[in-house]
């Protein structure tokens, strides 16, 4: 064996070695994504905020008068808000100086900790609850920005959708695995001493902590490129990246093209997620156990639901999965707005559903974006796709509670999100993949 084989041995061990440790962040912080925010934070904030509210049902924080229902979908808009400020410093901090884990690390601990703290979450509190959501949601998407990033540097072209699919699925797979103990927890938790409240709060702690611990692993194994150090200080140098990287992006149009129809359509997927479980106990009368049990199998399906869209795409290609999956996007949402009030079998029927696209749209849209990111910006340009994958993605949830402030009905807010699918998936078809994975200076794969 030749010095030089043993190298490339060397290498592709040390590659598989990163990517087990990459697919770990998403084991890490997907229990915040199931177990808070699409499962008890929405139902429990509301149940805190109307507790607070006036004999109208308003809250008037800052003076504002916000109907009590509304207080979470705006929450999560304004932690979006605040990510888009912070997240294109830290993409642009992350490339010019190498140093993606400390990073990485700062923001994981500060969303974990955030989450952590929402067991204080009682009484009347709810503006400590709608800040704790807006750190926490925030902070995931600046890590989410670092940790795609990693992306391109540990798979190559042809591996790449094999790889964002895998991580995809060992989110789901925690989410599925915490979801069950937070099960037995609310539904016994009279065998284990602790009020309805205090069972709730323990749950959203807990997902803090795992995503604290486990985060230790990508910590451990993922590693840093070195780049050449130049320019001033991080922040001030952060901006003016900031800016270049909007004015080289015009240089690549078609990779704008992409991202603008990922802005779209993913809107709706991530309002869908936010707001299923306030649509489940608020419109649909069901209760906290048949919601838990319906994110379940969403979690459980969906891992087989990336793996098995990323097998599509090896014969389809990564587009026309995705196009297919928004095409199911679309009709889930016409189904669910007729859905029955109190007849939980329909609505699971409908997260079986959600759950076979969900994690496949998510992981090829990942993947596919990464073969458009020109070499050496992977992170300035995955902060821009993380603000459309969060950070933009204000609009759905801002619609929704709007909606219901206008018209009062979960109904009318969950159908006004149709537009997003449709609308996404005519901009998606419009790209030229191929071409505009050759203008950002990439080979392209035999299959896309």
């Amino acid at each position: 064996m030749t010095a030089g084989t043993v190298d490339r041995a060397d290498e592709a061990t040390d590659r598989r070695r990163e990517q087990r440790g990459w697919y770990f962040y998403d084991f890490a912080c997907s229990v915040y994504s199931t177990s808070v925010l699409t499962v008890f934070l929405g139902p429990y904030l509301t149940s805190v905020a109307k507790a607070a509210a006036d004999a109208e049902g308003f809250v008037h924080p800052l003076g504002i008068p916000v109907r009590a229902g509304s207080v979470f979908a705006y929450a999560v808009s304004v932690s979006v808000v605040v990510a888009v400020l912070v997240m294109p410093l830290a993409g642009a901090a992350a490339d010019r100086t190498g140093r993606k884990k400390p990073l990485l690390a700062a923001a994981a601990y500060l969303g974990a900790a955030a989450t952590t703290a929402m067991f204080f979450l009682d009484g009347d509190r709810y503006l400590l609850g709608a800040l704790l959501l807006i750190v926490a949601n925030a902070s995931l998407s600046v890590s989410m920005v670092l940790y795609n990033a990693y992306l391109p540097q540990i798979a190559g072209p042809e591996e790449r959708d094999a790889v964002s699919s895998r991580g995809w699925a060992f989110g789901y797979t925690s989410g599925a695995f915490v979801l069950v103990l937070n099960l037995v927890l609310y539904t016994g938790h009279e065998s284990f001493g602790v009020s309805e409240s205090t069972a709730v709060r323990i749950c959203l702690a807990s997902a803090g902590v795992w995503w604290g611990a486990f985060t230790l692993v990508p910590l451990r194994r993922l590693r840093d490129r070195k780049v050449p150090r130049n320019g001033e200080g991080a922040v001030g140098t952060g901006w003016r990246q900031l800016m270049n990287t909007l004015r080289d992006m015009r240089r690549h149009p078609l990779t704008l093209s992409f991202l603008l129809a990922y802005l779209v359509y993913n809107d709706g997927v991530q309002t869908v997620i936010s707001q299923a479980s306030i649509y489940g106990s608020e419109e649909l009368d069901l209760d906290q156990t048949t919601l838990i049990t319906a994110v379940l199998l969403v979690q459980i399906l969906a891992v087989a639901g990336a793996l098995g869209m990323g097998r599509m795409a090896r014969s389809y290609g990564a587009k026309r999965t995705i196009l297919g999956s928004l095409a199911v996007w679309t009709l889930i949402l016409a189904a669910g707005y007729f859905l029955p009030s109190g007849e939980p079998g329909a609505f699971f029927a409908l997260a079986a559903a959600i759950g076979l696209v969900l994690g496949g749209s998510q992981a090829l849209s990942r993947s596919l974006f990464s073969h458009l990111v020109p070499s050496g910006k992977e992170a300035e340009y995955f902060s821009a796709y993380e603000m459309s994958d969060r950070g933009l993605s204000w609009l759905g949830p801002l619609v929704f509670g709007l909606a219901y402030q206008v018209t009062g009905s979960y109904r009318d807010a969950i159908i006004s999100l149709v537009v997003f699918f449709a609308l996404g998936f005519g901009l998606l078809a419009r790209v030229p993949i191929r071409q505009a994975i050759a203008a950002a200076g990439n080979p392209v794969p035999e299959r896309i």
